[in-house]
């Protein structure tokens, strides 16, 4: 009975902001718009899979100027995009995930505090790059923007301008890209993820490669960890799997956040030959070490969809999540996925699993020998394109 009660009070709460604060966004649309602002609450891999989204904004909306408000856990990977002329960041709530159960109303006095700085810059349109943002979707209406286009979820519809179709199995990629098409008119073509690491970090990454990697060496990075507990693959199987990949004329980089150095360190020490890197590691450093990868491996993460915009081949293990959503966006040979068919998966839930199992009963199904076999097979096909080149 909470759980509806609470349902209940956020549409009541969604009803009377549409109500109260539609007339202060009825300004001439202007056509096209010259000031865009693009809102995404999300982390890091949720922002490198809208990257398409922002080149193809970009070319329809040459001369616009393009604002994009962004969680402060997420800003790096736009921050040097040309796309994008300015980059401004929120704290939006629900999505630090560092941060402690703020106040029942503190998410309503941030909304407002937010919508009156953004008002001031009297932007044209507003595109909701997540489709269930009810929030970033009142934000937009509260800062008097005429055109505010998003997703026809429940939560979100009464607050938004425009609508899509709303379908929860497609690919988040796909769906910014739909939305940019809606404000411009302009169907856009297909365009890669982009990440570009600095010239520092690339300096600092071919350095490490010659200290560690011979030249006739291929590298296989392993990155095990994710910020969701229920899409971690077990550490006994990682050990397999490593055990598995171990041959000559073979190197296997475990990296992490500092955070996960622990969990690298169990599995290091199964292999001693296995190097680990965590505490050296920026974004900008992983995503260049990325690019000289013959193979990556890892789970649902953000590091996976960099190692994808760096070019290399990656094998993603799927159990929580769906990967027609949230997948490699990216050639499906050379980018793949593995994952459980069980009548439950993907449930989406990040925290802990709804079914209690313990490890995830998604992610135990998926064996090191299933993993292993993608992992040689895609080794020797690349291999030999890389040879007949």
């Amino acid at each position: 009975m909470k759980q509806v009660r609470c349902c209940f009070d956020r549409r009541a709460i969604i009803a009377a902001i549409a109500a109260v604060a539609r007339p202060l966004a009825r300004r001439a649309p202007v056509d096209p718009p010259q000031r865009v602002l693009i809102i995404k609450p999300d982390h890091l891999g949720d922002l490198l899979l809208a990257t398409p989204a922002l080149a193809a904004l970009r070319t329809a909306l040459p001369a616009a100027r393009l604002t994009a408000l962004v969680g402060p856990w997420a800003a790096p990977m736009w921050q040097r995009l040309p796309e994008l002329d300015a980059l401004e960041t929120l704290p939006f709530p629900a999505f630090d995930r560092a941060a402690s159960k703020p106040p029942p109303f503190a998410p309503y006095t941030l909304l407002l505090r937010a919508a009156w700085r953004l008002r001031r810059q009297r932007y044209d349109a507003a595109l909701i790059l997540r489709d269930d943002h009810w929030w970033g979707a009142a934000l937009a209406l509260l800062a008097g923007i005429p055109r505010r286009i998003g997703f026809a979820h429940p939560l979100c519809q009464p607050l938004l301008s425009e609508a899509l179709p709303y379908d929860p199995r497609q690919h988040v990629t796909q769906q910014a890209l739909a939305l940019v098409a809606a404000l411009t008119g302009m169907p856009p073509a297909p365009a890669p993820l982009r990440f570009s690491p600095t010239p520092a970090a690339q300096e600092w990454a071919a350095t490490w490669l010659r200290q560690h990697i011979a030249p006739d060496e291929q590298l296989l990075i392993i990155h095990p960890g994710t910020g969701g507990p229920t899409k971690h693959w077990l550490l006994d199987y990682w050990i397999a799997l490593i055990q598995g990949l171990r041959k000559p004329r073979r190197r296997i980089l475990l990296t992490g956040s500092p955070a996960e150095s622990a969990a690298l360190a169990v599995i290091a020490a199964a292999q001693p030959d296995v190097l680990t890197l965590s505490a050296e590691l920026t974004i900008d450093r992983l995503a260049a070490l990325l690019g000289h990868a013959a193979l990556v491996i890892g789970v649902d993460s953000g590091p996976l969809h960099i190692a994808v915009s760096q070019g290399a081949p990656t094998i993603h293990l799927f159990g929580p999540s769906d990967p027609l959503r949230f997948g490699p966006w990216g050639d499906p040979e050379r980018q793949r996925v593995i994952s459980a068919v069980l009548p439950c998966s993907p449930c989406g839930v990040f925290a802990a699993c709804p079914r209690a199992t313990d490890p995830p009963e998604c992610m135990a199904a998926i064996q090191p020998e299933q993993v292993l076999a993608v992992a040689e097979t895609m080794l020797l096909h690349w291999r030999q394109s890389a040879q007949i080149q």
